[in-house]
């Protein structure tokens, strides 16, 4: 005879098995279209402090609390699974949407110097394929954004086309003194009147 517990024993391990995929299935679906993956190490985090963040992130990224081994398993095999060396620890797992990636990450910072937490930092990041360490997050922050970016490429267009109207304004007024007779001067307004009027 089966006994109540020996039948739940053999139901649970799978049941538990189906959950862990699901959230790895979940953490699979955040990473498509997502341009960085960061880890931030929230040990010591309450539940109001991660809603603070979550609410201060702009509507392209999103503020996830994970477990490592899921997140390990979500991101082999993919560009994203250099990441699993800094899955260690409490993390809570940063996924960014878009290619402005100093607005996402701006929100976080300005809540560590607000809570004065500077053990609570990045642990890691990818983006574009690149590992990216918590030393490394200056440059991640410091890139320039999308309107930036643009500006300075239409600036870099707009130059060249500048210099030529500049020469050619320049050229056309050179050419408008050249065809219109220089005005009289002082000395030849002089000489005129000293001149005396032809007899008839």
């Amino acid at each position: 005879m089966t006994s109540v517990r020996s039948a739940a024993g053999g139901v649970l391990p799978p049941i538990r098995l189906a959950v862990e995929r699901a959230r790895q299935e979940a953490l699979r679906r955040e990473l498509d279209g997502c341009q960085l993956l960061a880890g931030i190490w929230c040990h010591g985090f309450t539940a109001a402090q991660l809603r603070s963040i979550r609410a201060s992130l702009p509507p392209t990224a999103r503020l996830l609390v994970a477990k490592n081994s899921d997140l390990s398993a979500a991101v082999a095999g993919t560009p994203w699974e250099q990441l699993r060396l800094h899955a260690r620890g409490m993390n809570a797992w940063l996924f960014v949407r878009s290619d402005e990636i100093p607005p996402a990450l701006r929100p976080y910072r300005d809540f560590q110097k607000e809570w004065k937490l500077q053990l609570n930092d990045f642990t890691g990041a990818v983006y574009e394929g690149k590992l990216y360490g918590p030393d490394d997050f200056a440059k991640l922050e410091s890139m320039p954004t999308r309107v930036q970016s643009y500006q300075y490429l239409l600036g870099c267009l707009q130059m060249p086309a500048v210099s030529v109207l500049a020469a050619l304004r320049a050229r056309q007024e050179a050419m408008a003194q050249a065809e219109t007779p220089p005005p009289p001067t002082e000395d030849a307004a002089a000489t005129a009147a000293a001149t005396p009027a032809p007899e008839k």
